[in-house]
């Protein structure tokens, strides 16, 4: 894909959990570094040395925090495991390049496929060519459209976190006694289902208040753009009440934009937890009051299942012998309450 794109909704609390369930009944430690992969349950069960396998692993090019912090949980969580033999190809946000190398991954007869892919509907006929290789793949984030490309889905919840922001800005503005509220919304990439799953869960939810989006505006998920989107509809609107911004990177040039216009009157909603982020809630000297979250550890949660398929195991925590077919992680709202608890887990913009 050529657009730079990160992407993601989860929880971060939830891929912990999930992490912890795909090894042991132990709790899983907060990690105590930003950007790292959720510390190892104590040795037992599936979390015991099994069958050697080999896991391949590709995403798009680490140049957006997010994505970055995704491939260094997997790598990380991978190293953790001596019977795994982590795999990973060159990221990269070419189409073409990534099809190549996930074919390279194929060809090796890798045990299992982590694959994030920059477009699913692109990458969908690779997958399957995996899938028919007999090689299970675990898909990250962006979903493939056939069902039979991939073994696991493991994602966040994008319309959860639409949903998460709208019932934020709805309770607050409702509380406040606004009236037809003047509410803007910053996209990542339009075209994206991930986008329109944020898009249309945040609409859902502003209309059990009685509101409705105002304007809308994608940014590409860069801070470069959302910096000049940030500044186009802050000079078209003289007086916002509410701002949700879909990505806590393209944030850093939403917040640039915001202040560089000297506007506050308004607060805003962030969105994936992002450490800077996190920082200007805590701060509580800025106009974004909340994030809501994405977490990257899902990264770390992909490699844990793909672990267990290669091996033929289920997930200790549940009944059944096999890893479910799909797995939604919650999207969390971090306020200045409680933004202390999920700062060790954001990552850096």
């Amino acid at each position: 894909m050529t657009e730079k794109v990160a992407r993601r909704g989860l929880l971060v609390g939830g891929a912990v959990l999930l992490a912890t369930g795909c090894t042991s009944n132990q709790p899983t430690a907060q990690p105590s570094a930003q950007n790292s992969a959720p510390a190892p349950a104590p040795a037992g069960g599936n979390d015991q040395p099994g069958t050697r396998v080999v896991i391949g692993f590709s995403a798009p090019a680490a140049d957006h925090g997010w994505i970055a912090a995704i491939a260094k949980n997997a790598e990380s969580t991978a190293k953790r495991y001596t019977d795994v033999d982590f795999k990973p190809v060159e990221p990269t946000n070419d189409i073409n390049a990534q099809i190549s190398a996930v074919e390279s991954l194929i060809a090796a007869k890798v045990n299992a496929l982590v694959i994030l892919p920059n477009d699913g509907r692109q990458l969908n006929q690779v997958a399957l060519q995996a899938t028919a290789a007999g090689i299970p793949v675990v898909n990250l984030d962006r979903i493939f459209p056939d069902k039979l490309a991939y073994r696991t889905w493991i994602g966040g919840d994008n319309y959860g976190m639409g949903v998460a922001a709208g019932h934020y800005i709805g309770r607050k503005l409702k509380a406040k006694g606004v009236a037809d509220p003047v509410i803007v919304e910053i996209q990542g990439i339009a075209t994206l289902p991930l986008t329109q799953d944020r898009s249309r869960g945040f609409a859902d939810a502003l209309k059990t208040y009685g509101f409705d989006v105002t304007a809308s505006q994608d940014a590409q998920f860069t801070v470069e753009t959302g910096n000049k989107v940030a500044a186009n509809l802050l000079q078209a609107h003289k007086k916002i009440d509410a701002l949700w911004n879909h990505d806590d990177d393209q944030g850093v040039g939403v917040l640039a934009a915001i202040r560089e216009a000297g506007r506050d009157e308004f607060f805003m909603v962030g969105g994936a937890g992002s450490a800077n982020a996190m920082r200007e809630i805590q701060s509580g000297a800025s106009v974004l009051e909340a994030t809501v979250t994405y977490s990257p550890t899902m990264a770390s949660s992909a490699i844990r299942l793909a672990r267990l398929i290669a091996q033929g195991k289920g997930m200790s925590d549940l009944v059944e012998n096999q890893v479910p077919q799909s797995i939604t992680l919650a999207s969390e709202t971090i306020t200045k309450e409680n933004v202390q608890k999920y700062l060790p887990l954001g990552f850096e913009s």
